[in-house]
């Protein structure tokens, strides 16, 4: 059973950086894609960032592009999502998920494995 935890989020100034964690717990990551969700108050989960179990293959979301990095370390089996610039439009609960083969990276319900999220708030 993969067990996901994720970690890094808070209370931040708009213009700022955080990092996102995502754990697997008693586990390795190796063999899984992953990816980034988000659920902002009233709207629904939408892919941020995914990237594909050998590490080369990566999607991001239109709004994530040039400003977040997701990767891989396979020694920590954590994977990353680096967020720089943040204005308060990416204020969300955040989600790592994982799953072992699927369609495309950006699709949620293709996932099997759900953390139970961080929350991260933006303010101006």
């Amino acid at each position: 059973q993969v067990h996901l935890v994720e970690s890094g989020g808070g209370l931040i100034q708009a213009g700022t950086s955080l990092r996102l964690s995502c754990t697997f717990a008693g586990g390795t990551l190796r063999g899984y894609d992953v990816g980034w969700f988000r659920q902002a108050p009233g709207k629904e989960r939408q892919i941020v960032a995914a990237i594909g179990w050998g590490g080369s293959n990566t999607y991001y979301d239109y709004s994530a592009r040039g400003r977040f990095t997701i990767s891989k370390d396979y020694d920590k089996n954590t994977v990353y999502l680096q967020s720089n610039s943040l204005n308060p439009e990416d204020t969300a609960d955040y989600y790592c998920a994982a799953r072992l083969h699927g369609p495309s990276l950006s699709l949620d319900y293709s996932y099997d494995y759900w953390g139970q999220g961080t929350q991260v708030t933006v303010v101006s």
